[in-house]
């Protein structure tokens, strides 16, 4: 397997897993641009010296949040949602539950009120757990993404539209752990920038490398501390053969990813816009 830069990790008090998609070899003998493109777990927790080196060092500019809007207002306001010079963006890949509304203009300080004001099943659009039929003998993971490209596409797309429309600063996208939802996204971004199929695989199976220490970062928030200790590490922990999977079946159903995401919307010009971005 192709191996990634270890030199990508970006080490913040307040994150587990975020990282930079530069660095990675591209089928053209090239690689991705770094200070472009992140993505990362939850950003809830970042320290005050984290946000001033992602605004100062990194020059982040957008966050492109990948949660449910459950997820957002039970996890609250972070501290990026104050810094100006951010723009913040949100794309769910789960099905909803209960009302939909201006995520950002709802959140609030008291999260049981929130918790009281949303639906009783709200935890299941929380994390995966949609089953795309047809898909019933693949892997969980395989068929929790195969999903988000069926239940969640034209948040999919919406997610990569912002990432080749954003800049000239760096974005970053993220989810609650930065890889299920975040590695579906990313997946998709590296290959419209050229990057080689098993550097793709690597950069999601990563995470694996810091798998104990987000799932218990998580398990610290009541938003997410029964499903990390009732599934345990092992469930929680990307296999790059799920990955793998995903792109093999797009190959075989779509042509590939590129073919898949023109037949969603995502013209030719934005391809070249998001290419552009991750490369040059």
């Amino acid at each position: 397997m192709t191996s990634t830069r270890t030199d990508r990790w970006i080490h913040l008090d307040g994150t587990t897993n975020t990282r930079d998609l530069g660095g990675l070899p591209t089928g053209d003998g090239g690689e991705t641009v770094c200070g472009r493109i992140l993505r990362s777990d939850n950003l809830q927790t970042l320290s005050r010296d984290d946000v001033r080196r992602l605004v100062e060092e990194v020059g982040l500019t957008e966050v492109v949040d990948l949660r449910t809007t459950a997820e957002i207002l039970l996890e609250g306001r972070g501290p990026l949602r104050d810094v100006d010079v951010i723009t913040h963006r949100h794309f769910t890949l789960l099905p909803e539950r209960g009302r939909r509304t201006d995520v950002f203009a709802a959140e609030e300080d008291d999260t049981e009120l929130v918790r009281a004001e949303l639906p009783a099943d709200w935890a299941e659009s929380l994390l995966p757990r949609q089953v795309t039929p047809g898909h019933e003998g693949e892997l969980p993971a395989v068929r929790s993404y195969l999903g988000y490209l069926t239940d969640g596409s034209e948040n999919v797309v919406a997610a990569l539209r912002s990432l080749a429309s954003g800049g000239p600063g760096a974005a970053v996208v993220h989810c609650a752990a930065g890889k299920d939802r975040t590695g579906v996204v990313v997946a998709l971004a590296l290959a419209v920038a050229g990057a080689e199929t098993e550097a793709i695989v690597a950069d999601y199976a990563q995470t694996a490398e810091v798998i104990d220490a987000l799932v218990a970062k998580l398990a610290a928030s009541p938003t997410y501390a029964e499903d990390m200790t009732t599934r345990g590490v092992a469930h929680h922990t990307p296999r790059a053969e799920s990955m793998r999977r995903v792109l093999d079946l797009l190959d075989e159903r779509w042509g590939g990813p590129l073919d898949w995401l023109a037949a969603h919307g995502f013209s030719a010009d934005e391809q070249a816009a998001l290419r552009a971005r991750l490369r040059d």
